[in-house]
């Protein structure tokens, strides 16, 4: 319990370092432009709502909200009277005898502060570049691992070592853009090169998976099959099998996933055949092949040598360290945000778009979830999440910093700015529209990642069985096999 006590409070220190850096960039930006271009700071802010701590220094209140998801920077030259009401500046009435500000340097003031989170996703990509992270199966190719024997895709004609090339057209490299693309339609059709060489159309239906995602189902990438514990008396034992050994082969034929594996113990029950093996020696990385029996186990009804999986390697591959070019990172990032909003203003797709936003309980648990595989990886996502916040801030949407650069626009055009009145309706609108789907994104997300979503549940009289937190045992998103062989 301590040691868990300890590791939650290291997670939890770490997300808000990593959070909290992310939005102190943005609004540094903001700040620092804002001095450099004469205007009025009123308040510096990391966080929204009452302060926990605040301090006045030169005119200017710098804080820290207890409401720690965004920050902000009261700029009445930019903003004379709408957010600086809803941020909880303690100077929200408009102040007429400050002088006005050129538009060229309400755009520079508003564009710094993606511009702060840019360059931070620059630098941070070029630590992971330089430092390396682990390799994750869901960000290393489109290589098929496993095709469920009775899934539709098997009967469509997928299999075991096929590479995705791309979705409806959409070209794909990575298992992760796969899923993506995947999920938005009915029906995909998939170019793929077959371990041969030649090419082939699949057409498969996606089924529906929890939360109203949809997949394809029964198919999963390739991950390592490492040995997490080895079972008393089964034949893995009586080979030589050890923990933390790496099944590459069986029978001679490569392994390429836990649940690959699981089809080939099937095929060879009662029979004995080899079985190699990566395992560390000294140092060094060797290859050992010893002869094990598939044989029925009725504890568990299945097929098994007497091995469980390493549940932590499903997913992050910690023997093998990636240095990806920091072009690459950052394309990777922006492309995904950039097809996600696509999907969300495209009839065709914005449904189920829709169901794959996540909200600031999406991306802690998220945070959570990664720090405890790698902090390298934590450090990778803060990246990725730094361009989005970029993107997104610069949307033209009233409220964010993108609706202050087309009312700039605006004036640079017409050579007289917006009416106050109307700047300040439609910000105060999109704030409220804006906090409350991140109120409704955070309720969504409860129910989805945390076990709040049982309470939830049973207090309305719903299925309190059908929330949780996570993944559950068994779910088709999830690599097979994951517990016993």
């Amino acid at each position: 319990m301590i040691q868990d006590l300890f590791q939650n409070l290291n997670t939890a220190v770490v997300v808000i370092i990593f959070f909290g850096v992310t939005i102190l960039v943005h609004e540094f930006g903001h700040y620092v432009a804002a001095r450099l271009c004469g205007l009025v700071v009123h308040v510096f802010s990391i966080g929204f709502g009452p302060a926990v701590w605040k301090r006045k220094v030169g005119g200017i209140t710098y804080k820290i909200g207890w409401l720690p998801f965004g920050g902000y920077v009261a700029l009445p030259q930019l903003d004379p009277a709408g957010m600086s009401r809803i941020q909880g500046s303690e100077n929200g009435d408009s102040e007429p005898s400050l002088p006005p500000v050129t538009p060229w340097r309400k755009i520079l003031v508003s564009f710094s502060g993606a511009a702060g989170n840019i360059l931070l996703a620059v630098c941070i990509a070029w630590l992971v570049y330089l430092i390396g992270m682990p390799a994750t199966t869901a960000n290393q190719d489109t290589v098929v691992g496993h095709v469920d024997p009775k899934s539709s895709a098997y009967e469509a004609g997928l299999r075991v070592g096929d590479e995705i090339l791309a979705v409806n057209g959409i070209g794909v490299d990575k298992w992760s853009q796969f899923i993506q693309e995947s999920s938005l339609y009915d029906q995909v059709n998939l170019d793929v090169r077959a371990e041969d060489g030649t090419h082939k159309e699949i057409l498969v239906e996606t089924e529906e998976w929890r939360y109203g995602a949809r997949m394809v189902w029964g198919v999963d990438c390739r991950n390592r099959c490492i040995v997490g514990k080895v079972a008393e008396g089964m034949s893995a034992e009586k080979a030589g099998i050890e923990e933390g050994d790496v099944i590459v082969a069986i029978a001679g034929r490569k392994v390429l996933s836990t649940g690959h594996l699981v089809d080939l113990v099937s095929a060879y029950k009662d029979q004995t055949v080899p079985v190699t093996v990566e395992r560390q020696k000294n140092g060094e990385t060797v290859l050992e092949t010893m002869m094990v029996t598939p044989a029925y186990d009725e504890a568990t009804k299945m097929t098994r040598i007497g091995i469980v999986f390493s549940r932590e390697a499903l997913s992050v591959d910690t023997s093998i360290s990636i240095h990806p070019r920091p072009l690459d990172q950052l394309r990777f990032h922006a492309g995904a945000i950039f097809r996600v909003l696509a999907s969300l203003v495209s009839p065709q797709t914005a449904g189920q778009a829709a169901k794959m936003v996540g909200g600031p309980v999406a991306i802690i648990t998220q945070y959570v979830q990664i720090i405890r595989a790698s902090i390298m990886l934590a450090l990778w996502f803060t990246g990725f999440l730094n361009v989005n916040l970029a993107i997104i801030n610069l949307l033209p949407i009233p409220v964010l910093d993108g609706g202050h650069i087309v009312f700039s626009l605006w004036e640079t055009v017409t050579r007289r700015p917006v009416n106050a009145r109307v700047a300040n309706a439609l910000v105060n609108a999109f704030a409220v529209l804006i906090i409350g789907l991140f109120v409704l994104l955070s309720l969504r997300d409860l129910d989805r990642f945390t076990p709040a979503g049982r309470f939830v549940r049973r207090f309305f009289g719903g299925d309190a069985e059908a929330a949780g937190s996570g993944l559950a045992e068994g779910d088709p998103a999830q690599p097979s096999a994951a517990g016993d062989q």
